[in-house]
C-alpha cells in the first residue's frame, strides 16, 4: 500500500473540461498521464499487463453472446514511452515491484465512448516485495476509467487522479457491465439502434455504477452513492466477492488450489470455465446463485477486505435507497434516461431517482397536482409520468422534470374509480384498471376520456394491474376473481365472458407483456407465475422459491424476473420457463417483503419493498432492456401483439 500513498501525492494529470455531454465521434489523440496501482488482496502485483480500452460501440457483449469482432472493446494504447507491445497488437503498460504503473503517451480517445483498464499476469509476491513468487497468469483485474469527454484541450478524463485495481474494483465493474459483457475484452453495446440511443445510455449508466460503487483512487467500496447519502452500499458483499477472487490472485498460478476451486465454480451458462479471475468476476455476476456456499468457504480466515459474510444462497447485492419521500411504495417504473420512479401512496408523492442514484425530486418528492395515494405508475414516449391516484379517483400526469402538466386535482372522469394499475399503449393513451368499478378507462395524450363515461367493461373485469401489447391490446389481472381479461384497442372483450382461467391463477397481480405478444402474471396469493400465449394458451411455472410473486418484469433476453413477497427473492425464468436462478432465487443480501419490480436499460433490477419505506437496485441482475415500456410497442400495431418489449435497446 505505500506505493499508492507515493504516488497519490504526486500524481499529474493534464485533462480537459469536464464535458460529458459531448456526442462527438471524433477520434482525438489525447496526451495523458494517468497513473495506478495493481494490487491482489492488497498485496503489490509486479509484472503486471495493464491495457486500455473502449467498450465496442458496434455491438453488444453479454451473457450468452459469443465473442466477436462486432463486440470487441478496442485497445487504446500506442508505442510510447513505458509501452510495450504484449502479442504483436495490442500494447500494455507494465506494473513495477510495488505494483505502480504509469500511463504517460497519446492515444486515440473517441469522446462518449467508455473507458476501462484490464489487467493480466503478474508477479504476487507472496513472501514480501521483492521476493519472486512467479508469474500468475490467472491474474485478471478490471478497473473503470469512464466516459471519455470532449478532448479539449488535451485531455480525456479529468476527474481521474488515481486508478487502484484490485478484487473490488473487478466486483464493481463486472457486475455494473454484466449485461453488456461476455469476457474482459469484449464489452460494448451499439451507439444508436433503430434511431434511438437507448443502447448508449445504458452503457454509460452502468460504467457510471462502476465508478460509484468503488472508488477510483482508493479501490474500496463507498459506504454511500457519491450523490446520495441516503443510498447506501453493501460494501460486505463486495468485499466478500472480491476475498473469493484473491483466493486465487495471490496464488502460485492457475494450478493452484484456490484457482482451480474459483474457476471450477464459476463457469458460465455454456458452461465454460474462465482462465482468470477477470473472467471469474463477470461469471459470478452473470450466475450469482450457483456453487455459492462452496465459494464461500474458499475465504480465508483472515480476509484483504472485510467485514464478509460466510453463509447465503447467492452472491447478487443491490443498493438501497430510503429517504428522498419514499414510503409504503407499491409499483416502479424506468424513464429512457435509466431513471427510476417511485409512486409514494403514504406521502401523496412520487421519487424520481437518477440512474446515478441521485434524488432528483428533492428530500420529499413531487406532490401537487392531486396525487393522492398513488400506487403505480406508467411513462408515456415523451417522457411524461402517468401516476393513477387510488384515493382521488384521479390520474396526474408530470413532466420529466416533475412538473404538473394535468392541473391541480389531476384529470379525472371516464369512469375513474380507485384507479390501481396504468399503462400507455404505443400511440400516446393511457389505460387505467378501475378497482372498485370493475371497468378500465382509456384516456388520451391530453387526458381526454375515450372509453365513455363509464369506461369498458365486461369479460369477467374485476382489475389490478394492466399492461399492453404490440397490437395495442390491453392485458388486465383480475385480483378478485383469478383471472386475465384481454381487451382490444376499442375495449371489446377477446378472451371470453370468463376471462383467461387455471394455469395457477390465485389473485393475479402483476402482469407483463414479452416480445411475442404473450402475458405474464405473478399470483400474488400462489406459488406459480402464469404465462397466457397471444393466443390464448395458458400455462404456469413453479420452483425458484416463487411464493406470492408481487410484481414481474421482462429483461432485454425475454427472460421474466419475479419478485416475491413471501420468501423476500428474485426468481429467474427463461421465456420458456426454465429455472435460471436456481432453487433458492436471489436475495442479495436484502430484506423486506419484494413489492413492484422494474429493470433498466443497465440490466439492473429495482425493487420496492411492502411496509419498509425502501428501494433496492439490484446490480447487473438481467440483460438491459428497452425503456421505458412504452418505448418497445409500435406505433402502427402488430396483428399477434409482438413487440420490442422485453428486447435489448
Amino acid at each position: 500500500m505505500a506505493g499508492l500513498a507515493g504516488l497519490a501525492s504526486v500524481l499529474v494529470l493534464s485533462g480537459c473540461s469536464a464535458n460529458f455531454g459531448d456526442a462527438s465521434n471524433t477520434s482525438t489523440a489525447t496526451a495523458m498521464h494517468i497513473q495506478g496501482v495493481v494490487h491482489g488482496g492488497q498485496q503489490s502485483l509486479n509484472g503486471a499487463h495493464v491495457y486500455m480500452y473502449a467498450a465496442s460501440t458496434t455491438g453488444y457483449g453479454g451473457s450468452g453472446i459469443a465473442a466477436s469482432t462486432t463486440n470487441a472493446a478496442t485497445s487504446l494504447l500506442t508505442s510510447s514511452p513505458g509501452v510495450t507491445t504484449s502479442d504483436g497488437t495490442n500494447f500494455y503498460v507494465t506494473t513495477d515491484v510495488a505494483g505502480n504503473f504509469n500511463i504517460d503517451g497519446a492515444f486515440a480517445c473517441t469522446p462518449g465512448t467508455q473507458i476501462y483498464l484490464y489487467s493480466t499476469g503478474g508477479d504476487p509476491q507472496l513472501n514480501g516485495i521483492g521476493t519472486t513468487t512467479g508469474n500468475n497468469a490467472g491474474a485478471g483485474l478490471l478497473a473503470v476509467l469512464g466516459n471519455c469527454a470532449s478532448a479539449t484541450p488535451s485531455g480525456a478524463f479529468p476527474s481521474v487522479t488515481f486508478v487502484t485495481m484490485n478484487e473490488e474494483s473487478t466486483v464493481a465493474t463486472a457486475f455494473a457491465l454484466e449485461g453488456f459483457a461476455t469476457d474482459p475484452t469484449h464489452i460494448g453495446a451499439p451507439t444508436s439502434v433503430a434511431g434511438h440511443s437507448l443502447s448508449a445510455t445504458g452503457l454509460a449508466n452502468a460504467f457510471t455504477t462502476a465508478l460509484n460503487l468503488v472508488n477510483q483512487a482508493s479501490g474500496l467500496p463507498n459506504a454511500t452513492l457519491p450523490l446520495n447519502s441516503n443510498a447506501s452500499v453493501p460494501g460486505f458483499r463486495i468485499n466478500t466477492i472480491a476475498d473469493i477472487l484473491a483466493v486465487c490472485v495471490n496464488s502460485t498460478g492457475t494450478a493452484s488450489s484456490g484457482c482451480a476451486t474459483l474457476f471450477g465454480d464459476t463457469h458460465n451458462r455454456a458452461g465454460t470455465a474462465p482462465t482468470d479471475t477477470a473472467t471469474a468476476a463477470i461469471n459470478i455476476a452473470q450466475n450469482p446463485g450457483q456453487n455459492v456456499q462452496a465459494l464461500l468457504n474458499t475465504v480465508p480466515t483472515v480476509p484483504p477486505f472485510s467485514p464478509t459474510f460466510s453463509t447465503g444462497t447467492d452472491l447478487a447485492f443491490g443498493i438501497n435507497f430510503t429517504g428522498g419521500g419514499i414510503s409504503t411504495d407499491v409499483g416502479i417504473a424506468i424513464d429512457a434516461s435509466g431513471n427510476a420512479w417511485v409512486p409514494n401512496p403514504g406521502t401523496n408523492s412520487v421519487t424520481e431517482i437518477s440512474s446515478a442514484g441521485a434524488f432528483l425530486s428533492g428530500t420529499t418528492g413531487y406532490t401537487g397536482g392531486g396525487l393522492d395515494a398513488p400506487g403505480w405508475l406508467a411513462i408515456d414516449g415523451s417522457g411524461n409520468v402517468w401516476a393513477a391516484n387510488f384515493s382521488g379517483n384521479s390520474v396526474t400526469k408530470l413532466s420529466s422534470t416533475g412538473a404538473i402538466l394535468s392541473g391541480t386535482t389531476g384529470f379525472t372522469g371516464g369512469g375513474l374509480n380507485k384507479p390501481g394499475g396504468i399503462a400507455v399503449d404505443g400511440q400516446g393513451n393511457v389505460w387505467v384498471g378501475n378497482s372498485a368499478a370493475n371497468s378500465v378507462t382509456k384516456l388520451s395524450s391530453t387526458g381526454a376520456p375515450l372509453s365513455g363515461t363509464t369506461g369498458f367493461t365486461g369479460g369477467n373485469l374485476d382489475p389490478n394491474i394492466l399492461t399492453i401489447d404490440g397490437a395495442g391490446n390491453a392485458w388486465v389481472s383480475n385480483e378478485g376473481n383469478n383471472s386475465v381479461t384481454k381487451l382490444s384497442s376499442t375495449g371489446a372483450v377477446l378472451s371470453g365472458t370468463t376471462g383467461y382461467t387455471g394455469g395457477g391463477l390465485s389473485t393475479p397481480y402483476d402482469i407483463r407483456v414479452d416480445a411475442s405478444g404473450s402475458a405474464w402474471i405473478a399470483n400474488a396469493r400462489g406459488t406459480a407465475v402464469t404465462k397466457i400465449s397471444n393466443t390464448g394458451v395458458v400455462t404456469s411455472f413453479t420452483g425458484g422459491d416463487i411464493s406470492d410473486p408481487s410484481g414481474i418484469a421482462i429483461d432485454g433476453d425475454g427472460n421474466a424476473w419475479i419478485s416475491n413477497n413471501a420468501s423476500n427473492v428474485e426468481t429467474e425464468l427463461s421465456n420458456t420457463g426454465a429455472l435460471l436462478s436456481g432453487a433458492n432465487g436471489y436475495n442479495g443480501g436484502g430484506s423486506g417483503a419484494e413489492e413492484g419490480t422494474a429493470i433498466d436499460g443497465s440490466g439492473n433490477l429495482w425493487v420496492t419493498h411492502t411496509g419498509t419505506a425502501a428501494v433496492t437496485e439490484y446490480i447487473g441482475l438481467g440483460a438491459p432492456v428497452v425503456t421505458p415500456l412504452a418505448a418497445a410497442l409500435p406505433v402502427t400495431p402488430t396483428t399477434d401483439g409482438s413487440s420490442n418489449a422485453g428486447t435489448r435497446p
